[in-house]
């Protein structure tokens, strides 16, 4: 199934965290946190201005982000789960 996301909207796959911290410390299944790190699959074209001019969106297919923690609507496409979230809920692109 393809998705492609409207305006100022992104589909993201989250990435899981590591199961074994700095340290060496392990951390059981029940005791994990949703991560707030993703992978950007699609992205819409733009949002549209007062003016009427489509302002085009900072992130792109690939880009690893960090979003907030309640941030977007969860959807599962195809058996696998995605957020699709605002531009605007996105904290940062990792380099």
């Amino acid at each position: 199934m393809k998705i492609r996301p409207l305006h100022d909207r992104i589909l993201v796959e989250r990435l899981e965290e590591q199961e074994v911290r700095r340290g060496g410390i392990i951390i059981p299944d029940t005791a994990k946190e949703k991560p707030q790190e993703g992978k950007v699959i699609a992205a819409g074209t733009g949002k549209v201005g007062d003016d009427g001019k489509k302002i085009p969106l900072d992130v792109k297919a690939g880009d690893k982000i960090l979003f907030g923690k309640y941030s977007g609507s969860e959807v599962k496409i195809d058996d696998k789960e995605y957020l699709i979230l605002r531009e605007e809920d996105v904290l940062a692109i990792l380099e």
